[in-house]
């Protein structure tokens, strides 16, 4: 599938700001799921352009805008082919003994996916060793879909794990915490996925960056599992980079003197042919 993206985000200040310097992490990867064809940052007003690739490897654009300014106006815009993804192979849990050691940052705790009883907590039963590792997944993936409702504005970025789990009520970075929560309480490496999806109506939470949880099978890879949606991530879902938590992947931060305090706009549009 070839997906079309451009990515617009937008600060209106009431006042003059100046000297303002944003990380950006909107340039899609380049793996074997997906081919990125063409990628263009723009900048208003005029800005200072660097990159440079993180320790997870995704490639990040340093936004520097010297002069003072009363909006900035950073747009992203990318061709990405997405490619098939086949099934994985079964494989009991078991297998994983053998390769934890290799994946510890992605079954430790961290800030947004603290330590903790997450599995009896969110009601998910502990799997056996002899059980199959992808058919647990799914079945988790599922069971998270079912439990927990999407809302656009229920929660934010800063909304606590444990707020989530008391209301139950959240939008797609709630739903890849909770399930990164339980997948590593229970030995699973997993780590956070930045990106888009494309929906054609029939998806959550494609208005803006989509987020999805990637788990390490034996014999297959990185695999990734969109509770949101419950579904594997396919040729719909187009990958920017994967991190710990949201934190480690956050489309757009940065700091700024003056301004005051400024307004924020966010618009995605994601257009796709098979």
């Amino acid at each position: 599938m070839r997906c079309e993206i451009r990515h617009t985000t937008e600060y209106r200040y009431p006042k003059p700001a100046w000297d303002s310097f944003n990380e950006v992490r909107l340039h899609p990867s380049n793996e074997a799921r997906q081919t990125v064809r063409s990628f263009h940052l723009h900048v208003e007003p005029e800005a200072e352009i660097t990159s440079h690739k993180d320790y997870f490897g995704a490639l990040v654009h340093h936004v520097h805008v010297h002069e003072a300014h009363t909006f900035l106006k950073i747009t992203a815009e990318a061709i990405v082919d997405t490619h098939p993804v086949p099934d994985p192979a079964p494989v009991p849990l078991s297998e994983l003994r053998g390769v934890r050691g290799r994946y510890t940052e992605f079954l430790v705790s961290s800030p947004r996916v603290p330590a903790g009883e997450w599995p009896e907590l969110f009601g998910v039963r502990r799997p056996l060793p002899h059980e199959d590792l992808p058919g647990f997944l799914l079945e988790l993936t599922g069971h998270l879909h079912r439990r927990f409702t999407y809302a656009a504005g229920a929660t934010s970025v800063s909304t606590p794990l444990a707020e989530f789990a008391r209301h139950g009520r959240g939008v797609c970075q709630d739903f890849t915490h909770a399930m990164l929560a339980v997948a590593r309480q229970l030995g699973i490496p997993a780590r956070y996925v930045s990106g888009y999806l494309y929906s054609s109506g029939g998806m959550l939470g494609a208005e803006a960056t989509h987020a999805w949880v990637e788990c390490f099978l034996p014999g297959t890879g990185w695999l990734g599992y969109d509770p949101t949606n419950n579904c594997l991530a396919r040729e719909r879902h187009v990958k920017i980079g994967h991190g710990r938590e949201y934190s480690d992947v956050s489309p757009v931060r940065g700091t700024y003197y003056g301004g005051g305090r400024g307004e924020l706009d966010v618009d995605v549009r994601v257009y796709a042919e098979q």
